[in-house]
């Protein structure tokens, strides 16, 4: 707890005998209080169905009620529960219910009273039938025309008109008083009028009434002031009086807060002037005069504005005054507040004080429970004017008093509850009690006690006694100021007097507040899109049923619906706006509540749109009648400013209906000087455009016509063609029909020979073209056009210059040179063709050359031709993309648009020998402990005769990838195609550059990477594999000396590329299977020297398992004996076919192999090689390709590609001996059918293929 001390509640009720208030709970039993009713007078309107006075009173036990009316009982028209203190009477027969009513409220412990309610049943207001004599008097004398209207309901207006309707006109002369007289101040002749009808107007109920028309004659006078019908007469000077009010002094009185209204109306001729004064003092500032200066007015008076006022009324004969005694009173009233209520113990003195004002003094009369009381000193009960006192008080004396104040203005009159009782404390609270506040937030905890006398209260927390300065215990509650967690727990309330003792239980919680973590942020939205606004709140999670977000725009609350049509709705705490309008934009509140506090956030959402239409838009001329001032007002740019205002115009004559730009003004400008085309009839708008885009076009205006006038230009693009050697097409771009600016619009067009005196030849035309025949070719002319309408001609034209038509050269280009500037690239001269022969606008030179033959191949003849144009004025050109070791052909020709003129004489050249091709494909294989075989093939364009190769080979390090050694090695063999290479370090990684020699020099290398190996690897011969649909059996046949060696057999499914390696084989094992694989799928199998993916491997193969159904049918169709059959001759066919392989394989062959693969580079498949392999066939491998009969399978076992006894015989050359074979053969290297290299497809970085092995065998170094 926080704070020194302990602070104890002690709540003690006053029980002296000061007037004090009083609040009962109903729970205890009291005697009637009268809560609300009727307060008179009341006013029946004939429309009222009913007349409703109301009386409620609360007491315990439930009051009754009854009512009086004028001081006599009375029984309501319809009987009625007397618990209702309704009182309903009906509209019908309503005059008998005009009277004061008075509403009594009882029960056992005593009876309450209002004051008297007046009802008011008006009649209805009429006029009464009359007859009035006309009103004669004389020009001059006054006249007052009395209306004497009926009384009604309030309010009442009274008019003066004809019976046309038409208001009587009032000035200073003429006046309606505010009793409803018309008065004239003095007549004049047109007052004469037989139809003077007062009306009085009740808004209230709807009735207006007139009074029977009034007829006034004034007779005129003649100059010796005889009565006469001439018009000549004037009235005679008439000394002031007063019409109203009559005599020299009235008394006015009224009560403090009315109007004040003091009314002099003058009579006289000349019409007298009205002034006010206040005997003794200023005029208020607040003193109004109306009715001409005739009536004084004054609102909400008080005593100080009571005393004489005068009124003079004055002209030029004298004057009249008259005196206002004005006397401020006002009704009773109380001096500072009803007397209250009391409670108070037995034996005590109980004064009760009814203190009131008023003027006259108000009379005072007392009652008790409605009775009059009166003073009884023997029961120590005294009346003392205003105040009663009951010395010595008893329980019986527990009663309802009236005090009752009335002067002649009216009354005011006051219930107190007297109770006099010992009681011990009963708490009105309900115990056990929770209640919950948030962190800092103020709590009310409720301890409601009732008591006599009054008790003590204290209050404690979970059992020990209140501390700190944030707690205040106050009557009836303990409040906690600032609630920290701490403060949750128990509070118990104990209240006690010298009647007993009660206590109460209270339970606080204190709760984690409610708080805008993310507010919403001002947001500035496009119209027509989507507006998001975020409110975040944390809150605390008991709190969760309770808690919600409400939104408001403008204070307004905003309906979230989950309707479709509906534009708003929540979303992860996120208000969205579908849509958004003008409508939406404004002041955003979230509001995050729960049931104990909330926290808000407000944001501003501005709407953009487009810009309103302009409006006003009008047009004034300015000096000339085809310069107009343009003028607009810009409507609203919804928050984003207008950068530009676009002016169109719209003309009836051509395009009618169709709207173009005319004019674009700056955005802080609203108008614009237009400069317009004559003979047209324009209509204008306006629309603004602003970052959003353009707005609305404004309304058009009316149509302006313009006069018509001459041209203001001539045609341009004029354009001067040839089509035909001898004429010349002019044409030009017409005018628009909007620039005709009149009717009639034709050309002249004027055309001469150029540097000859010759004389204009002029032509009027209505098109835009014209053709000048008989001209000579090619030939400058001077051409102008000038536009014209029936008002004039236009300005001077421009004149160009153009040629007549042109004709194909006719002479060629002469002393073609040529320059070879390298193998591929010429410089060719020439010197031009004449300009007269060229007859046309020079096009350029064109540049015709022919490949004749290859100097490698000169007996083959070519006709590779090819053709370069140069335009322009030249004399030399470059000719690129020439084949080196060729000869050419050259020639050259002129040309304009016309066509090409005649070649030239052919020039004949050669282009010298080039450096060769990149080699096409090179590989490394046959890798052993110091030596590589490296194969590659023959430039596919030598550009000259090879002289051999450039063999350059880096030793790398495997970590670094850095070159350790370099050697270089000139190849001289131009025919080989293998060489090698020997005396290199065991197991080490090298780097190959092979590139091709002529005698211009050597061409780009071509690098591989291959590694020697660190052991021999075995040699196995007969490779072949069996495969089931669920496991695979690799056989294989071993040489003597690998007998004890190792392998490893590696196997991946092509799906996933996966590799699984299994454990060391021996080779003298001959076989092995490799199970757990799935139906009808395709794996790749190797078989390896080392359990690396490297390049040692032996062997690689494609395999495809077997579908289950499919291999059941082969192992039952394979029992059958005309298959036994067959097989057998098939093993005598494929013993045939190996005798002749054997044979065919001293004739020769093609052998081809693939780089041995490395750690380091990505597997190249067979596919690959194959087709690299197929760059270069030759005659031989594509016969024996074709020699399908050394290609065999079985459907039980079939040997792998490397094992084929065929691809062993076809995989040598014709210079390659059965030495060479045996040496590749102990080497542990066998072929397969495509004369690959056997083990060479798979796990090497880069790889290829080579071309057929044409030379001798290979030669080492």
């Amino acid at each position: 707890m926080r704070g020194v001390g302990s602070l104890q509640l002690v709540l003690i009720l006053a029980l002296t005998s000061t007037a004090t208030g009083l609040n009962i709970p109903l729970e205890v039993e009291q005697p009637p209080t009268i809560i609300t009713h009727t307060v008179g007078p009341i006013i029946a309107l004939p429309f009222d169905n009913t007349i409703t006075i109301r009386c409620e009173a609360r007491g315990n036990p439930p009051p009754e009620y009854r009512w009086t009316k004028d001081g006599k009982y009375f029984i309501p028209p319809h009987e009625t529960d007397h618990t209702d203190g309704t009182l309903v009477l009906p509209i019908k027969h309503l005059e008998q219910y005009r009277g004061k009513y008075r509403c009594y409220t009882s029960n056992k412990l005593g009876t309450a009273m209002t004051e008297e309610i007046e009802l008011r049943v008006p009649s209805v207001p009429k006029f009464p039938k009359e007859y009035n004599f006309p009103i004669v008097v004389k020009e001059g004398e006054p006249i007052t025309l009395e209306c004497n209207p009926p009384e009604g309901v309030a309010p009442r207006q009274i008019y003066w008109m004809t019976l046309g309707l038409e208001h009587i006109e009032q000035d200073e002369r003429v006046s309606m008083g505010i009793d409803g007289n018309l008065y004239f101040s003095n007549a004049l002749q047109k007052d004469s009028r037989q139809d003077y009808c007062c009306f009085a107007a009740f808004s209230k109920i709807r009735t207006i009434a007139q009074k029977t028309a009034m007829a006034v004659v004034v007779k005129s006078l003649k100059r010796g002031n005889e009565s006469a019908d001439s018009d000549n007469a004037t009235p005679a000077v008439r000394i002031p009086g007063l019409l109203l009010p009559s005599g020299v002094q009235t008394e006015k009185v009224l009560l403090k807060g009315e109007h004040l209204q003091l009314e002099c109306i003058p009579q006289g001729y000349p019409t007298p002037k009205i002034s006010w004064m206040k005997m003794g003092d200023r005029l208020p500032p607040r003193t109004k005069y109306d009715n001409f200066g005739k009536l004084l007015s004054l609102s909400d008076v008080d005593e100080r504005d009571a005393g004489k006022y005068l009124c003079k009324a004055k002209n030029s004969a004298g004057e009249a005054v008259h005196y206002f005694d004005v006397i401020v009173e006002e009704p009773p009233k109380w001096l500072t507040e009803p007397p209250l209520s009391q409670l108070t113990v037995i034996g005590s003195d109980v004064y009760i004080k009814c203190s009131v004002s008023g003027k006259p003094q108000p009379e005072i009369t007392w009652r008790r429970n409605g009775e009059f009381f009166r003073d009884d000193p023997e029961n120590n009960r005294r009346v003392l004017d205003d105040t009663v006192v009951l010395h010595n008080a008893r329980p019986e004396d527990s009663a309802v008093y009236q005090c009752e104040a009335f002067n002649s203005h009216g009354s005011v009159l006051a219930n107190i509850n007297i109770m006099v009782i010992n009681m011990a404390p009963r708490i009105l609270t309900r115990d056990n009690q929770e209640y919950a506040v948030v962190l800092g937030g103020d709590v009310i905890m409720n301890c409601s006690v009732f008591s006599s006398p009054p008790s003590n209260i204290s209050w404690s927390n979970d059992g020990k006694a209140i501390e700190g300065e944030q707690f205040l215990a106050l009557s009836g509650y303990l409040q906690i100021i600032g609630a920290e967690k701490n403060d949750s727990g128990e509070y118990v309330c104990v209240a006690s007097n010298t009647e007993g003792k009660s206590a109460v239980t209270a339970y606080l919680d204190v709760k984690d507040p409610t708080k805008i973590v993310i507010p919403p942020q001002d947001v500035q939205i496009i119209s027509g899109t989507t507006a998001q606004l975020m409110c975040q709140a944390e809150y605390d999670k008991s709190l969760r049923g309770a808690f919600e977000v409400v939104w408001r725009k403008d204070g307004e609350e905003i309906p979230l619906s989950f309707e479709e049509n509906s534009r708003y709705f929540v979303d992860d705490d996120m208000l969205q706006i579908m849509n958004v309008n003008q409508s939406d934009q404004g002041k955003y509140t979230c509001i995050a509540r729960t049931s104990l506090d909330k926290d808000n956030a407000t944001a501003l959402l501005t709407v953009l749109d487009i810009p309103d239409a302009p409006k006003n838009v009008k047009i004034s001329e300015l000096k000339s009648l085809r310069n107009v001032h343009l003028s607009w007002i810009p409507g609203s740019d919804h928050n984003s400013s207008v950068t530009e205002f676009i002016v169109e115009y719209e003309e009836n004559q051509w395009e009618p209906g169709r709207w173009k730009e005319l004019q674009k003004v700056p955005g802080n400008q609203a108008a614009a000087e237009l400069s317009l085309r004559g003979h047209l009839n324009y209509q204008f708008r306006v629309y603004a455009v602003n970052a959003v885009g353009p707005g609305p076009p404004s309304e058009p205006t009316e149509r302006y016509k313009t006069p018509p006038a001459a041209p203001e230009r001539n045609p341009e693009n004029i354009k001067i063609q040839g089509h035909l050697p001898h004429q010349m097409d002019i044409s030009w771009e017409p005018l628009l029909p909007i620039e005709h600016n009149g009717p009639g619009l034709e050309y002249k067009v004027s055309y001469r020979k150029l540097g000859v005196e010759d004389d204009w030849r002029e032509h009027l035309v209505k098109r835009h073209s014209f053709v000048v025949r008989n001209t000579s070719t090619f030939v400058p002319y001077e051409i102008k056009i000038q536009s014209r309408n029936s008002h004039g001609w236009g300005p001077d034209p421009k004149v160009v210059t153009g040629y007549s038509g042109e004709d194909v050269p006719t002479a060629e280009p002469r002393d073609v040179a040529v320059e070879v500037i390298n193998t591929t690239v010429l410089r060719v001269s020439w010197t031009p063709a004449p300009p007269a022969t060229v007859r046309g606008h020079l096009g350029g030179y064109d540049v015709h050359w022919s490949r004749k033959r290859s100097l490698l191949n000169p007996n083959k003849i070519l006709d590779e031709r090819q053709t370069l144009s140069f335009p322009g004025k030249r004399t030399h050109a470059i000719v690129p993309g020439l084949k080196p070791f060729s000869e050419y052909r050259l020639t050259v020709n002129v040309f304009n648009k016309k066509g090409n003129g005649p070649n030239s004489d052919p020039v004949t050249f050669n282009t010298p020998e080039g450096v060769p091709a990149q080699l096409p494909i090179l590989t490394a294989s046959n890798a052993q402990k110091d030596s590589i075989l490296l194969v590659w093939g023959p430039p596919l364009e030598t550009n000259g005769i090879v002289t051999g190769y450039l063999l350059q080979y880096h030793l790398i390090n495997e970590t670094t990838l850095e070159v350790v050694d370099s050697q270089e090695k000139n190849i001289t063999e131009a025919d080989t195609t293998q060489w090698q290479v020997q005396g290199l370090e065991e197991g080490r990684l090298y780097r190959f550059h092979l590139s091709a020699c002529t005698r211009a020099g050597c061409g780009p290398a071509l690098a591989q990477e291959s590694s020697t190996v660190a052991q021999a690897l075995p040699a196995l011969l007969n490779i072949s594999s069996y495969v089931s649909d669920t496991f695979a059996k690799i056989s294989w046949t071993a040489r003597e000396e690998q007998q004890d060696s190792e392998l490893y057999v590696a196997y991946m499914n092509n799906r996933d590329g996966n590799w699984r390696i299994s454990e060391a084989v021996n080779t003298s094992q001959s076989f092995h299977v490799i199970d757990g694989l799935k139906p009808g799928t395709v794996y790749t199998v190797r078989l390896m020297a080392k359990r690396l993916l490297d390049n040692a491997s032996i062997f690689e193969d494609v395999i495809e398992t077997r579908v289950k159904g499919a291999a059941g049918q082969r192992s039952d169709f394979s029992t059958q004996g005309w298959f036994i059959g067959t097989m057998c001759a098939v093993a005598l066919l494929t013993l045939v076919t190996l005798m002749a392989c054997f044979v065919r394989r001293n004739k020769g062959g093609k052998y081809a192999g693939t780089l041995p693969p490395t750690q380091r580079r990505d597997m190249f498949s067979m596919e690959k090689v194959k087709e690299k392999e197929d760059l270069h066939p030759d005659v031989e491998s594509q016969g024996m390709n074709d020699d399908t009969f050394c290609e065999y399978s079985d459907s039980e076992e079939k040997p792998l590609k490397s094992s084929s006894l065929c691809s062993l015989n076809d995989a040598l050359g014709d210079s390659i001996s059965r030495d060479s074979l045996v040496d590749y053969a102990d080497g542990g290297r066998e072929f397969s059918e495509d004369g690959s290299f056997i083990g060479e497809y798979s796990g090497h970085k880069h790889g290829g293929s080579v071309s057929e092995a044409s030379g001798p065998r290979p030669v080492t170094a």
